[in-house]
């Protein structure tokens, strides 16, 4: 389940008074509102009082132009933001495939990554190891899985992490976009592997501008305009 009342989430901007900006307010096009708080320092609100409960069996599409919230509420709900109003709950194990290469060390090899990302993953030591061979197999690197990440191609890093973060079985999938990697042959290994994450996940949470991977995947979209949810249906 996932649960937001009221929820806001704001970026102080300094440097810069309120008085300096409040005749642009009215006429941003894109990006969460301008505001100023108690202390006159310009504030970006990216979301504004939004509230909502999604429970097991959702796909969830989140629309918008830039700027319009989407990845901010991802966030959020990954825990990456706190919010400056109101509150968001997540219960289930949350795997975020906002930014699969959080974590990595180009010093350290293709192993020691995998026993990185695992732990910024939330994953205890005896889980990580347990998922290792699956996913040397997977990222089909051979020997370069003991070589220094700084020696791969930026081809061979997708492959390991995103064999990494599509490994762990999951309660809720949050992505930023649908994830595409390697060439033809991988790429289609990809897919599969993760419409299966998606597939054995409670709920997902896709911000997409694909009326394709809206249409075929989800089941209730959600439309943001500068930090509020104007449509859910």
């Amino acid at each position: 389940m996932i649960r937001a009342k009221n929820l806001v989430i704001e970026f102080p901007i300094y440097g810069v008074k309120s008085r300096s900006v409040k005749n642009t307010v009215m006429h941003a096009a894109t990006g969460g509102v301008l505001a100023s708080n108690a202390a006159d320092r310009v504030v970006v609100r990216a979301l504004d009082r939004v509230s909502f409960e999604w429970k097991d069996g959702e796909r969830v599409a989140l629309t918008g132009h830039n700027g319009s919230g989407k990845t901010t509420l991802l966030r959020a709900i990954a825990g990456v933001y706190e919010p400056a109003g109101g509150s968001i709950e997540a219960r289930g194990r949350v795997a975020s495939m906002l930014s699969i290469t959080v974590g990595m060390d180009e010093n350290a090899t293709g192993y020691e990554n995998i026993l990185l990302r695992g732990a910024i993953l939330g994953l205890r030591k005896r889980e990580i190891l347990a998922l290792v061979d699956e996913i040397c197999e997977f990222s089909e690197l051979g020997d370069y899985i003991h070589m220094p990440m700084r020696t791969y191609s930026s081809g061979m890093t997708m492959r390991l992490m995103f064999a990494i973060s599509t490994s762990i079985r999951t309660d809720i999938v949050l992505m930023d976009e649908w994830l595409s990697v390697g060439d033809d042959d991988f790429s289609e290994k990809a897919q599969k592997r993760l419409m299966a994450l998606v597939d054995d996940a409670k709920i997902l949470v896709i911000a997409s501008h694909s009326k394709d991977i809206i249409r075929n995947i989800c089941t209730r979209v959600v439309h943001l305009e500068h930090g509020r949810i104007v449509d859910a249906g």
